[in-house]
């Protein structure tokens, strides 16, 4: 049987809940009539977040939403947890503690058939929050905020579910001013791609693209063209040197080639501008 890898939808926080729901909308029509599962692993208030999403889900027409929760690495292993996701066309991590969700389901069977729904059934992973951050190979736990990446400053990461190769994803970006951590993330090894993702915003990620969507927008730094960095050479709080690193922002129905390492906007920008957007210049024009 061939494999089908399927999509990443990777969420910076934040999503919108109770208006157009443009991003969970989008992971209602790729659910379908199939299902979809919310999982709560990383939140401390999982019923809280079920309630949220389950409402959510069903108002956008999903018939099959399932919850899965899991507190320990046992539950992981059980047979019962592992059925909720028979059939899952669209599983979705909330937001909470990244590490949560990779203690926990690290290489357990839980982890093993969210491969399976991925890379051999053509599902849909998708995460907000920290269920974003969860998504890479090295996932960034957490850092200093709103000010420049420096030497012995608390850049803590950790290794990811690994869905999503070569780059690290940061969320909240613009909104919990993360530029500098990501960048001090991407000098650490210029081969990983920087994306850094804000609220209401998500990356779709498939056939070696990704596509904006949302309110606001995606950043994404690639260091392979940097000429020098100070990295490895840095004594105890001396601020990070990097040159001629490359910056891509994107919005809302913009593309990104992740092999040619470019950015492309979407020639009828017009037909998919954010709803928000046609909704001023309707007014504007009345």
């Amino acid at each position: 049987m061939a494999h089908k890898r399927g999509a990443l939808v990777v969420i910076g926080g934040h999503e919108d809940k109770e208006g157009e729901k443009v991003i969970l909308r989008e992971l209602a029509r790729r659910a379908g009539s199939g299902r979809l599962v919310v999982s709560t692993v990383a939140s401390s208030q999982p019923e809280a977040y079920w309630e949220t999403y389950e409402r959510v889900f069903r108002g956008l027409g999903v018939r099959h939403v399932w919850h899965l929760d899991v507190d320990n690495r046992e539950e992981a292993k059980s047979e019962r947890k592992l059925r909720i996701l028979d059939d899952a066309c669209v599983v979705f991590f909330t937001g909470g503690d990244q590490l949560k969700i990779t203690s926990r389901l690290g290489d357990s069977p839980i982890y093993t058939r969210l491969c399976e729904i991925y890379m051999e059934e053509g599902g849909t992973i998708a995460g907000t929050s920290a269920g974003a951050s969860m998504m890479c190979e090295t996932m960034l736990v957490r850092g200093d905020q709103e000010q420049s990446a420096r030497l012995g400053a608390s850049l803590v990461m950790a290794p990811g579910l690994g869905f999503l190769k070569n780059a690290i994803v940061d969320q909240h970006f613009a909104q919990r001013g993360r530029i500098g951590r990501l960048l001090g993330a991407v000098a650490h090894n210029a081969r990983v791609l920087g994306i850094g993702i804000d609220e209401n915003t998500a990356a779709v990620i498939e056939n070696r693209h990704f596509d904006v969507i949302g309110e606001n927008a995606v950043y994404v730094v690639d260091g392979s063209s940097a000429s020098y960095s100070n990295i490895a050479e840095l004594e105890q709080d001396h601020a990070l040197s990097l040159f001629d690193v490359r910056l891509n922002v994107l919005s809302h129905g913009d593309r990104f080639y992740v092999d040619q390492r470019c950015a492309k906007g979407t020639p009828e920008r017009e037909r998919i501008a954010f709803p928000t957007q046609r909704a001023t210049a309707n007014t504007s024009a009345e």
